[in-house]
């Protein structure tokens, strides 16, 4: 954040007289993260240019730091959508520092109804990517109304991919909801709660999330947990490093449990569509070996 703090009396010098629209009469889209991001790409093809500041799958997202090259394309955004839900605190505070008349602001958050303090992984809730396309698509035909048809078009598009995801979240629900499994964080939260699946260890994976530390107990009922085989899939933040967690994967995999990764960002070269049925035929795999 000091490096952002350190940009902003740039940031503030550039606000003015900055075009509605980017090179070439883009508009300019700044994703907090990159599955909002590819959203908006996907809705607004040619006639949008979007910037993901948190687009690494290998970068711990816990600690991300701004840079005044982010600053500035705040600075320039006609849209800016964000996660909210007090998971990406850091770009609200660049919004308020750098205020653009016009410019428009989706929250996941507000549009799914979260609040700091629930789960803020959102776009793992299969609720969450329909509720935001559409407010992308109604905020650049807002700004563009002349290629309206166009963002109509792709946003129905978009939202039959989604439809994808969720017709495979009931499938998937009819077929084992009930199962007990257990995280290392609750980063798949919402969508194992989607699923139908009976999460265990949620005071320890609360923990992490929040970089505390995990009780004795806890931890003791997490391993007994893997050892004992009482949970079918631990899933698995591949993105963050701890040695805590991945004495827990190493556990699981001695114990026989499969183990699923997760991501809170989405890879490069892939769509969130196809990122997310990914993870999910991942863990319909674990679900259905021997071990279930």
């Amino acid at each position: 954040m000091k490096a952002a703090l350190a940009g902003l009396a740039f940031a503030f010098s550039i606000l003015h007289g900055i075009p509605a629209l980017a090179a070439e009469d883009q508009i300019a889209v700044v994703a907090a993260e990159n599955f909002y991001g590819d959203i908006a790409r996907q809705i607004g093809g040619d006639r949008v240019a979007v910037v993901s500041i948190m687009s690494s799958p290998d970068q711990d997202p816990h600690l991300f730091e701004t840079t005044p090259a982010t600053v500035r394309q705040i600075a320039k955004a006609q849209i800016v959508i964000i996660n909210g839900a007090n998971y990406d605190p850091w770009i609200e505070k660049l919004l308020s520092a750098t205020p653009r008349a016009g410019r428009v602001v989706i929250t996941a958050a507000d549009l799914t109804g979260r609040k700091a303090g629930d789960n803020p992984h959102l776009w793992y809730d299969p609720r969450t990517m329909p509720a935001v396309a559409t407010a992308i698509a109604d905020a650049l035909t807002k700004a563009d109304a002349a290629h309206a048809p166009d963002y109509a078009a792709r946003l129905k598009t978009t939202l039959a991919g989604l439809e994808r995801v969720a017709a495979r979240v009931a499938q998937l629900k009819a077929k084992h909801a009930g199962t007990a499994v257990t995280a290392t964080e609750p980063v798949f939260g919402p969508m194992a709660d989607a699923l139908g699946l009976t999460m265990r260890n949620q005071r320890f994976q609360l923990a992490m999330m929040n970089d505390t530390e995990p009780s004795a107990r806890d931890l003791a009922a997490f391993e007994r947990d893997l050892r004992d085989r009482a949970v079918k899939v631990l899933i698995y933040n591949s993105q963050v490093s701890e040695k805590l967690t991945e004495r827990l994967r190493d556990i699981a995999i001695k114990s026989k449990v499969p183990v699923v990764g997760v991501t809170e960002t989405m890879p490069a070269n892939t769509s969130f569509q196809d990122w997310v049925l990914g993870e999910l035929d991942a863990i319909d795999k674990a679900l259905s070996g021997p071990n279930s």
